[in-house]
């Protein structure tokens, strides 16, 4: 990858084009920042800041996918604008609330969860009970999960991009974004029956 940093992005792009896929993902890290700057200052009716940032790697993505250098206009800017585009996309979409089951979810996060009392890890017999719990809890979810559904969910929680899950399925990623709702709404439809 060092050897990236002494290209200029437009040749990123031509060697991207040619199959070097290491080639977009150093733009990819390179313009990172700048999303993440420009979904700060954004505001996602019903979702979070990851949402945008996602919705702003995406149009990154369509940035390098799309880019024509015989524009006269360096990569730089035909990204930020695509960037601001695919935002302000998802915001309008939010605010129009056309996508309002979009906008509702179960996390699977476990920092959102951090402060939720839970049981007592000084006792033993607590430890071993809560983890005979999450071990069915998982099993239950990947039996309710199809295979495609559990790629996906363990992928995401790998942390993988939408983009590497959907290149390791041969799927899209909306395709993959489309799976980890459904798994959200399967998980959610669970608990609820085991609170019921």
């Amino acid at each position: 990858m060092m050897h990236y940093e002494r290209e200029t992005d437009e040749k990123l792009i031509e060697r991207f084009r040619r199959g070097e896929l290491a080639a977009a993902d150093f733009l990819m890290e390179k313009y990172k920042e700048l999303v993440r700057q420009k979904a700060r200052a954004m505001f996602l009716v019903g979702g979070e800041t990851d949402d945008l940032i996602q919705e702003g790697m995406i149009g990154l993505y369509q940035a390098i996918r799309d880019y024509r250098d015989d524009r006269d206009t360096k990569f730089m800017t035909f990204a930020s604008r695509c960037i601001d585009r695919k935002l302000a996309s998802a915001v309008q979409h939010a605010l129009r609330q056309k996508h309002r089951p979009l906008n509702s979810y179960v996390s699977l996060s476990d920092e959102e969860n951090q402060d939720l009392p839970g049981p007592d890890y000084s006792d033993p017999e607590q430890i071993v009970i809560a983890n005979e719990r999450i071990a069915q809890l998982k099993k239950q979810i990947r039996e309710k999960l199809t295979p495609l559904e559990n790629h996906v969910l363990s992928g995401y929680l790998e942390g993988k991009s939408y983009e590497v899950i959907a290149g390791e399925l041969g799927k899209s990623p909306k395709s993959v974004d489309n799976a980890l709702r459904r798994v959200r709404e399967k998980i959610r439809g669970g608990i609820k029956d085991e609170m019921s």
